[in-house]
């Protein structure tokens, strides 16, 4: 899921930094991505950050696609402040634990900024609301406006916008569903997400990650600066999952090309947009088990 540790331990990269370029002239404030599980959601939002970011560690893009778009990396590369979180462990028995798990959360995307506390922009009342997402006791009311509030002091400190990335949005909503809180959690998911991504001037934009949309209840009531980018859309159809000439390189990378027929039958089952994909968990898997016995069968 790291893309720092992708790149700075060599390990084998499939480029999908095309996606920043077309975000960025798709130009919505809020982006929903809902995709199947082990499609690289998670890798491309920790892509994202690493790109965007204050701090940019720029030889991590070298040699990528989005590299050769010059003009676009001196404007956006490691200029914004990005907070980051992912929901996928809010895996609870109980909407009290949910909520103690998001504090948790919370507080460690938030304890990455303790800088501001010695920012000469902030003023007293901005540290003690800053501090006060670090408490241990952190009350609804506090918690469902964190990310409103964390990105209102970073753009304070910093004078500029905050991006803000959600990984597996839906995954809280999921275990609701199942355990019998669905009620009480959506309350909470509409007003966490209704504090950080519509009523937040401080936003330059967001991307949320998911497996499904939630709808029912409408969480997003009122988001109207939200578009959801299904798999049926054509836009950003082959960023998420490999695309038959992926795999083609891929497997002529590691001198496997005689497996190319197998890997397409059992594995390109997929259509996103105009784009034929192949599942990544898969073809990762079975390409690595190759290396180790050239005779496995594909499973």
């Amino acid at each position: 899921e790291s893309f720092k540790q992708i790149r700075r331990e060599n390990y084998y990269y499939v480029d999908k930094t095309g996606l920043i370029a077309q975000l960025l002239d798709l130009g919505s404030a809020v982006n929903l991505f809902p995709r199947p599980r082990r499609f690289g959601k998670s890798l491309n939002m920790s892509m994202l950050q690493s790109f965007f970011e204050l701090g940019c560690d720029r030889i991590l893009f070298e040699g990528l696609n989005i590299a050769g778009k010059m003009d676009l990396c001196e404007q956006y590369m490691g200029k914004y402040p990005v907070i980051s979180v992912s929901l996928k462990g809010i895996n609870a028995q109980t909407y009290e634990k949910a909520i103690e798990m998001t504090v948790q959360l919370i507080k460690g995307e938030a304890r990455r900024f303790q800088y501001l506390l010695e920012s000469s922009r902030l003023t007293g009342y901005d540290k003690k609301a800053y501090t006060a997402l670090l408490e241990t006791d952190v009350d609804e009311g506090t918690l469902c406006s964190s990310l409103k509030v964390l990105s209102e002091l970073l753009e304070k400190h910093y004078g500029k916008k905050v991006i803000i990335l959600i990984d597996e949005y839906d995954v809280p909503l999921a275990k609701a569903f199942e355990r019998d809180y669905y009620d009480q959690m959506v309350i909470f998911i509409r007003n966490l997400f209704e504090y950080a991504l519509k009523t937040n001037d401080s936003l330059k934009f967001a991307v949320l990650t998911g497996c499904m949309r939630i709808s029912r209840e409408s969480i997003f009531t009122g988001l109207n600066n939200l578009k959801v980018l299904s798999i049926a859309d054509v836009q950003f159809d082959e960023y998420f999952g490999f695309t038959d000439e992926e795999v083609r390189e891929m497997l002529e990378y590691y001198e496997l090309s005689d497996h190319y027929e197998d890997i397409r039958e059992w594995y390109d089952g997929y259509q996103f947009g105009k784009a034929e994909v192949y599942c990544p968990w898969d073809v990762i898997n079975y390409v690595d088990t190759l290396r180790a016995d050239p005779l496995a069968e594909p499973k």
